[in-house]
């Protein structure tokens, strides 16, 4: 798994307010988008992890810094790397830059326990070892 996983989005009318300035909330849905597609893309899709294996990801705290607003009609890449993790556990950072001129909008934090559907910790390590040896190997690297 590479250190930093790039996803770029394009900033639509809908995500903005009057003024054409994305809205603070919509950062969050980027995260999300951000460290969804970085485990596609490492061939482990949020749907497979759900429905095959039984194990959710909910988010258990955020940290972001809003640094300089993205407008409508903006690319920004949303850049996602691991932080850390364990069995049960995974931390993630990001940080979103308009694509235009590199600008350094967001920077933010998510940490996540891996969860069964009964919302009991669920070890990684025995559930779905290929995940966990990516998580192993990324973490290995930072």
């Amino acid at each position: 798994m590479p250190l930093l996983f790039g996803h770029k989005l394009r900033v639509r009318y809908a995500e903005t307010d009057q003024m054409g300035v994305v809205y603070h909330a919509r950062y969050l849905d980027w995260l999300e988008i951000g460290r969804t597609e970085m485990l596609r893309e490492q061939g482990m899709e949020y749907r497979t992890l759900e429905e095959e294996y039984g194990l959710l990801l909910p988010v258990v705290d955020v940290s972001i810094q809003y640094l300089k607003p993205a407008h409508y009609d903006d690319e920004v890449l949303v850049t996602t790397s691991i932080n850390g993790f364990s069995n049960v556990r995974l931390e993630c950072s990001y940080e979103i830059r308009r694509v235009q001129d590199n600008a350094l909008l967001v920077t933010a934090a998510t940490k996540h326990v891996w969860v069964n559907r009964q919302w009991r910790p669920a070890r990684i390590d025995r559930i779905c070892p290929q995940l966990y040896a990516l998580l192993k190997q990324a973490a290995e690297e930072n």
